[in-house]
């Protein structure tokens, strides 16, 4: 399966009780991106670098913020080192950390924020058992 497929069949299928992901990727902890939805926004090396770094220093997003694609988004709860949460108004954006990758999803208003938050962990818990 290529990594586009996780994009497009996954992460993109509307969620459980309506809505989707506005936007979603599988980023390379180098900053290299392996599959995006069409309209992602452009992460630049040091977005990932600082979102890395935020999975064993928790403190340094808080401080900063989290920035996805130029966004900033006020860190919310989490699952320390694997899941980094964050909120602007009714959009939101969840991190699943993997072995190599960074799973993200981005959703706005029409989706429920737990269902956005299930859909990329889950997908980021399949590709950690995976070994990826």
């Amino acid at each position: 399966m290529s990594w586009q497929t996780y994009i497009d069949d996954h992460l993109m299928a509307p969620l459980p009780h309506g809505g989707q992901l506005a936007h979603a990727a599988i980023v390379g902890q180098d900053g290299g991106v392996w599959a995006q939805s069409e309209s992602f926004p452009e992460i630049t090396e040091k977005e990932v670098a600082d979102i890395v770094k935020g999975f064993t220093d928790t403190g340094s997003l808080a401080q900063s913020g989290l920035y996805v694609g130029g966004t900033k988004y006020l860190v919310v709860t989490g699952e320390e080192g694997t899941v980094i949460r964050g909120k602007k108004g009714p959009a939101g954006v969840t991190i699943r950390k993997t072995n190599s990758a960074l799973v993200i999803g981005i959703y706005g208003e029409g989706a429920q924020p737990g269902e956005a938050n299930v859909a990329v962990e889950n997908m980021g818990d399949y590709l950690v058992g995976q070994g990826i």
